[in-house]
């Protein structure tokens, strides 16, 4: 190869007598090393664990909450938050604190439970209602109603989807649909999948229409830091 050539000639240059086996032997060497730093590159990203979260669980953990908060919007939410870290005690960590979140045209408030790069909770709703664009990602997205409803359509579809306290709404890989909130609706939201590029859907509102900049702040330092931590912790 042209780098064992460069090796020879520089060998030749220095004055230094190599027989044929030692020689041999440094170009062995050489390769497997390399090869070995490869297989180190590939396999070390490839052996953390992508997926801490089980959807099927995500799902009894609210229909739990529910089952015990009954009308008690508060009980609600924070049984599935209290649910969440009891079932999951070293991927969940609640944020300090409940941000805005302007996205799609839709406005709420989440408060943030996990995020890595290919994992995303939230607790996600509005006091009001909201109504906007899902967002067509790269990524699938659960979303467990908690209170309220929450409803969703394709293009083309003439009948509204209907999500009530209790259902769980698969928004698939790639897919994309306009959705509302009629009126007061909490959800427990998990996303899975390339996290990373559903990022801009989450600022554009920032800088076409909210300007701000406080929310940008507090939605960018919690989200760095949990995805840091995560990957400290080795959860891409």
């Amino acid at each position: 190869s042209k780098w064992s050539a460069r090796f020879l000639l520089e060998v030749e240059k220095r004055g230094f007598a190599l027989d044929f086996p030692t020689i041999a032997m440094a170009g062995l060497t050489f390769w497997a090393v390399l090869v070995g730093v490869i297989a180190v590159v590939i396999a070390f990203p490839l052996s953390f664990p992508t997926t801490v979260f089980d959807p099927k669980v995500l799902h009894q953990i609210a229909k739990d909450a529910i089952e015990q908060g009954g009308l008690n919007r508060t009980a609600v939410v924070y049984n599935t938050i209290a649910g969440m870290k009891a079932r999951y005690p070293n991927d969940i960590k609640e944020a300090p604190k409940w941000v805005f979140n302007n996205a799609g045209g839709a406005m709420g408030s989440m408060l943030i439970l996990h995020a890595s790069f290919s994992e995303y909770i939230i607790i996600f709703g509005s006091a009001i209602g909201t109504e906007g664009h899902t967002g067509r990602f790269l990524a699938d997205d659960w979303f467990h109603i908690l209170t309220g409803e929450q409803w969703a359509y394709e293009p083309g579809a003439l009948q509204k989807e209907v999500y009530k306290a209790g259902a769980q709404h698969h928004l698939k890989w790639g897919v994309a649909k306009g959705y509302k909130m009629p009126d007061e609706c909490w959800a427990l939201e998990y996303a899975r999948g390339n996290i990373a590029a559903m990022l801009p859907f989450g600022y554009f509102d920032t800088f076409f229409s909210t300007i701000d900049f406080i929310t940008l702040w507090d939605t960018t330092w919690i989200s760095a830091k949990f995805m840091l931590e995560n990957l400290l912790k080795g959860k891409v």
